[in-house]
């Protein structure tokens, strides 16, 4: 690895306009429009932190890191992610140069294990800051923009299949969305499949479905529902079983005729080997917060490609910053077949930036500014962050 004063680095001036001169994380809390319920949560209200870090230059990048109800979606919560930057991360990478971010990578992680929510909201933040510095937006530094625009589905995720297909029918109506991820899990197999077969009916020819498990079933129970699900249409069936059970999703994905998507159980590029080595699954779903960063994320989709495993845009209720950050990841890739989730913006009462993203003809578009395109709002930073 070149060291910092190696003659292929940037000029002495720049690297020091670059340099890291302060890390900033806000805990915020946002209501949501209706209750978001999982097979092992619900939330009435998205959690993040926002992260912000100065330049030497003046110039303030964002990031945000997302997490579920607590630390049970993984063992980060939004007040492990704040105490571990403000403690452990920020003084690992002050002073640095924020467009090294391999070498800032590297120092994060011997800073402290996984918390991989907690970096990706850093690495977000530094790339804010230097492509605004350069003037052109985060995709740039990652390759390049291949799309402009992703498919963008919606989660059906209350629970009640009459609300959920009034939703439904509203969000095709404003041509926002026509695929819909139903969460399951949280009830019985027989009332679950009773209420996809109500979804299924009801918005036949006119949606798509695809269902998330959340890792509540067992193999036994999972080759029970498959397929029934295959019966009523679903194309996509995520995490049906714990994500410790490889062996068993891949003995799952041999007798399914629906594709299977890998979830919970693809944080790092290993995880993501191991289950391209062992057959597990059809398609991967990639997060910012399971990686730790846009470069991560792109390195864990380079193995999925590598295998023939197709790419999934998930996401974890992010807001605009979230949701921008993803899709300055998923411009440059060269396919994302099944397109993307990042309707996270649209489920808060209010989000936090001057500008949200663009939601049109079923579709997100990438914001055309630099850095990761949105401005977080101060105001409602201010009233949304925590006491």
């Amino acid at each position: 690895m070149p060291m910092l004063d190696s003659p292929i680095t940037a000029p002495a001036d720049l690297r020091r306009d670059l340099a890291i001169a302060s890390v900033r994380s806000t805990i915020v809390d946002v209501p949501t429009v209706r209750r978001h319920k999982l097979s092992s949560l619900s939330v009435t209200a998205q959690s993040y932190v926002i992260v912000e870090v100065k330049l030497a230059n003046g110039v303030t990048g964002i990031g945000e890191a997302a997490t579920l109800g607590g630390p049970r979606w993984s063992e980060e919560s939004v007040e492990s992610i704040k105490a571990n930057i403000d403690t452990y991360l920020t003084p690992a990478i002050a002073g640095l140069p924020a467009d090294r971010f391999e070498l800032i990578g590297i120092q994060l992680d011997a800073a402290a294990k996984r918390n991989t929510a907690a970096k990706s909201a850093i690495e977000t933040a530094l790339m804010d800051a230097v492509g605004k510095t350069l003037g052109i937006p985060a995709a740039l530094l990652l390759g390049g923009v291949v799309r402009d625009r992703v498919p963008v589905l919606w989660t059906l995720a209350s629970g009640d299949p009459v609300q959920e297909v009034e939703e439904a029918e509203r969000k095709i109506a404003a041509r926002l969305h026509n695929t819909f991820k139903v969460k399951i899990g949280a009830e019985a197999p027989a009332t679950d499949l009773a209420r996809l077969r109500h979804l299924a009916m009801a918005l036949e020819g006119r949606a798509t479905l695809i269902v998330d498990a959340n890792q509540a079933w067992d193999e036994t129970t999972a080759l029970r529902c498959l397929p029934v699900l295959a019966e009523l249409g679903v194309t996509l069936v995520e995490q049906p079983v714990p994500a410790w059970d490889l062996d068993g999703l891949a003995r799952l994905r041999r007798r399914s005729s629906v594709p299977l998507m890998a979830d919970e159980c693809v944080f790092s590029a290993h995880d993501m080997l191991a289950v391209a080595q062992r057959g597990v699954a059809d398609v991967v779903s990639l997060k910012l917060v399971k990686h730790g960063g846009l470069l991560n994320t792109r390195k864990v989709a380079a193995v999925a490609e590598a295998a023939g495993i197709g790419l999934y845009g998930g996401c974890l209720l992010e807001s605009s910053i979230g949701a921008s950050a993803h899709l300055q990841a998923f411009a440059g890739l060269r396919s994302l077949a099944w397109g993307c989730e990042h309707f996270g913006p649209q489920i808060l009462t209010d989000d936090l930036v001057t500008e949200p993203l663009r939601f049109e003809d079923f579709h997100i578009h990438l914001p055309s500014g630099p850095g990761i395109g949105v401005t977080l709002d101060q105001d409602k930073l201010r009233r949304y962050a925590r006491a």
